[in-house]
């Protein structure tokens, strides 16, 4: 994994710029919005994807594959943190003295002079960045984004906007997010992960309360996850806002009702209750929606009007995604990645599915986060899933470590019947249709490339034998 260094600071202006890992949903989206801001733009990624056929309408030249010979007459180059170092058109602009920038900096050169709203936390970063676009557009606003996710009513991830406000899913696993002129900070939850990069859960927190207190404007941030709470006793802003079911909370959950598949929910805030039933299922979506709300008031929109914008946001691409029914079996696509996130996408889950199953189909990320939480990945996997059948892991930017697969986690199950380790996709696509029945849900977690098995657990589906 390559490391640009993040101080250096974007060019004022930028010649001929080529992204190397065009395909990503952030870099797609900053790619297209260098486009409408007439700069040149090419790029090049491992695949195909809906994101480079979209570029292409748009007159960007996309190649698949890495090559040296695609960077061409660039002038810049902008990369994605997870790019290896042998990739030989970073190693071409080394070679040439091409300028190397992390595509955080160019998402900080687009968002300069806006009234920027970075949305950070461990878990629920697309999904309630994609509200907060959602209710502002409700509230008469255009704001420019930039989403980890296809924005479910609008089509995109990214949009250049022709308000003065910008939203960003800030990632925070290498540190760029620190790197924003944002005005309004919105912090999910501090869960601890991506310690492969920080090296320790103090440095995690450090990082959150540096980005908090670089909010020029407010900070919005969880009244109950611990690390929040970590954050909160460091911080000493002017404006922060807390949010969560704590009795504490400046916008107290008041409401979370579950029972009916979509999600009721309602909170307090300055003494006045507001109430609405979101669109996507799950309590988590209700605390995204709170975060989501006291961002909305701190800025100053009316409060009723940003509850019913919130309830118009109906889901991103790859979060509880539905994809297929087939004789009767649901196959559903998340983004989960952490014990935390898959916790709360069964539970979710659960409260749709009726006297189904769920069988789960996860690809592990990461073998740093594999070996550290395979205990954890177990015991949310044999709570909260019927059946689990395990891939082997996305080692995305690191390196194979000898003995972390998939099998570390499926070993951990206390009860090995209902846990299946299958590293051949076409034997788990077959083992997903021998176990399912009608009214299952078939759920891939994982942010890696699980998705693209789909089709063949949907094909398996289809061409098995009639059921006993």
């Amino acid at each position: 994994m390559i490391k640009p260094d993040l101080n250096v600071t974007a060019p004022e202006t930028w010649g001929k710029v080529h992204f190397v890992g065009i395909g990503g949903s952030g870099m797609s989206g900053i790619a297209r919005m260098f486009v409408e801001s007439g700069i040149s733009v090419t790029g090049s990624d491992s695949r195909e994807s809906s994101a480079t056929h979209a570029l292409r309408d748009l007159g960007v030249e996309v190649s698949i594959g890495h090559d040296a010979a695609h960077v061409g007459s660039a002038d810049q180059l902008v990369v994605t943190g997870a790019l290896w170092q042998d990739n030989p058109e970073y190693l071409l602009a080394l070679e040439r003295g091409i300028p190397v920038f992390h595509r955080a900096q160019a998402l900080e050169w687009l968002t300069r002079n806006k009234r920027l709203v970075s949305v950070a936390g461990a878990h629920g970063k697309t999904t309630s960045t994609g509200m907060l676009i959602t209710a502002l557009k409700h509230l008469g606003e255009d704001p420019g984004f930039v989403n980890g996710g296809v924005v479910h009513g609008l089509g995109r991830s990214a949009q250049s906007g022709s308000s003065n406000e910008f939203v960003v899913e800030a990632d925070e696993s290498d540190g760029s997010f620190l790197i924003y002129s944002t005005a309004v900070a919105l912090i999910t939850n501090v869960d601890p992960d991506h310690l492969d990069h920080y090296g320790s859960h103090d440095a995690f927190i450090d990082a959150f309360v540096k980005f908090a207190s670089a909010a020029s404007e407010l900070v919005v941030i969880s009244a109950d996850d611990p690390g929040a709470i970590s954050v909160s006793q460091q911080l000493s802003h002017d404006r922060v806002i807390t949010f969560g079911e704590s009795p504490g909370a400046d916008v107290r959950i008041s409401v979370i009702d579950t029972s009916a598949g979509n999600v009721r929910f309602g909170v307090v805030w300055n003494g006045e209750s507001f109430e609405t039933t979101l669109r996507v299922p799950g309590r988590h979506n209700a605390i995204n929606a709170a975060g989501v709300f006291a961002v909305l008031v701190g800025m100053g929109f009316d409060p009723a009007s940003s509850m019913a914008g919130i309830a118009k946001f109906g889901g991103t691409e790859r979060r509880f995604e539905l994809h297929a029914v087939v004789d009767g079996v649901s196959v559903y696509d998340d983004y989960a990645h952490h014990p935390t996130e898959v916790d709360a996408v069964l539970s979710a889950a659960r409260t749709v599915v009726g006297a189904g199953r769920l069988i789960a189909l996860q690809q592990p990320h990461l073998y740093s986060r594999t070996a550290m939480m395979c205990v954890e990945f177990a015991e949310v996997l044999e709570n909260k899933a019927d059946v689990t059948v395990c891939l082997d892991v996305y080692g995305a930017r690191e390196d194979p470590v000898p003995g972390v697969t998939g099998e570390l986690v499926t070993s951990k199950f206390a009860d090995p019947q209902n846990v299946f380790y299958e590293p051949d996709w076409a034997q788990a696509a077959a083992r997903i249709a021998e176990i399912s029945r009608p009214g299952d849900f078939v759920i891939t977690l994982g942010c890696g490339d699980v998705y693209r098995i789909i089709p063949q657990v949907v094909d398996a589906l289809t061409h098995r034998a009639p059921l006993a």
